[in-house]
């Protein structure tokens, strides 16, 4: 929103964000030959970029290396396995405990903390993508993985996620940073020394990259480890992949239909703020990020906000342990902006990019009544080995 609006209800100001622009990160896409198998393992080592040796993770760690990603037979391409991650996941029973903490700006964010949470040991905060919130299928698929192997979970709700809408003349976006800290903050205070880690999907996975390598200590003041699944690592790029073909029109209305309605639910607040006709009129995620997401929230224009937001330029200043699981066939992002070097310039930044898996999705399993889900597991792995939750294998 601009500058100096105040909130409903509330005689405090929403401030405005003050990210500084950096470089951005740029790397080449690399020429990979298809095998079949949705696995970078059996490829030439010239078909990938230096030190990047044969190996599904492209993982140089001893530490940790995940695992083989074998790609349901029966969900070929990045549009069947994103839509497969969306359907077929199974859900745990889990009995959320709702906590809602205050913004310094009048505003609320709600937190679901799932079973064993308050007991201490090592919690993983979960952040959701673009319009989801806690009960979408992945998250709480993670929340029932990561409890699997001892690490329970508790997720945020972003603003005007939560299934009430916020009080503030803004929502939530891609470069929003200062509500996840003030999130991790509070779960520090409350439990001093907890072994802490996050996970985050999509935009969650975006805010949360930004958000470590944008501080000084590259994050290590806030988490000792972090996963991210299916980043938009550039902005504009994903958009523009979503302007393209049926499927990217078909995922557009999908957010957009989301994305008006609660626009329309805060009509009161937002008119004197934007101009309605021309947000309802928006047919693409760069034309709602123009008319509403950028003047919401103290950007110039839509060109601002995906520059200030996009993560990519700030891998290399991240400095926590910390997996970025992507596939090259995500229908969100172009190849080409996925940060295939980055790992090789920052050993923090533990790499498991394949080949197959769509957005979000990472089906395997050899039935369909037998679907695995690959990312989540790894994800899973990786912070539990970090946080000291498990014993290596």
């Amino acid at each position: 929103m601009a500058p100096g609006v105040p909130c409903s209800g509330r005689s405090r100001r929403c401030p405005r964000p003050g990210w500084p622009p950096r470089g951005r990160v740029h790397d080449p896409v690399p020429r990979i030959a298809e095998t079949g198998s949705g696995s970078l393992d059996r490829l030439p080592s010239t078909a990938l970029p230096p030190n990047r040796l044969p190996g599904i993770a492209l993982v140089t760690s001893s530490v940790f290396s995940p695992r083989p990603f074998h790609p349901a037979w029966w969900l070929p391409g990045g549009h069947l396995q994103t839509l497969g991650g969306k359907y077929l996941r199974r859900l745990p029973s889990l009995a959320y405990r709702r906590e809602r903490i205050d913004t310094p700006d009048g505003d609320f964010l709600d937190l679901d903390f799932a079973p064993g949470a308050h007991d201490g040991g090592a919690l993983v905060l979960l952040l959701h993508g673009l319009e989801g919130y806690s009960r979408r299928p992945y998250v709480l698929h993670a929340a029932g993985t990561l409890a699997a192997v001892g690490v329970p979970t508790v997720s945020l709700n972003f603003r005007s996620c939560s299934g009430e809408p916020n009080r503030c003349a803004r929502m939530y976006h891609s470069g929003d940073t200062g509500d996840v800290e003030l999130v991790v903050r509070s779960i520090m205070d409350r439990w001093p020394g907890r072994p802490l880690g996050a996970l985050g999907f999509s935009l969650g996975g975006n805010v949360l990259l930004k958000l470590m390598g944008e501080r000084d200590d590259g994050g290590r003041g806030l988490l000792q480890a972090a996963a991210a699944i299916s980043v938009p690592y550039d902005l504009d790029a994903g958009a523009a992949r979503l302007e393209r073909g049926p499927m990217g029109r078909f995922y557009t209305r999908y957010f957009l239909d989301s994305l008006k309605g609660k626009v329309r639910a805060k009509e009161h607040i937002l008119a004197p703020l934007l101009d309605l006709d021309r947000v309802y009129g928006a047919r693409t995620i760069r034309e709602f990020d123009d008319r509403a997401t950028a003047p919401l929230h103290g950007f110039e224009n839509v060109a601002d906000y995906y520059r200030r937001s996009s993560s990519g330029q700030f891998l290399e200043g991240i400095r926590v342990p910390t997996l970025l699981v992507h596939a090259q066939d995500d229908p969100f992002l172009p190849p080409d902006a996925i940060p295939y070097g980055a790992p090789d310039r920052n050993p923090a930044l533990k790499a498991a990019f394949v080949r197959h898996g769509g957005h979000v999705g990472f089906v395997a399993g050899t039935a369909p009544g037998r679907p695995f889900f690959w990312a989540e597991a790894e994800a899973a792995r990786f912070l539990a080995r970090q946080l000291g939750a498990d014993s290596p294998r």
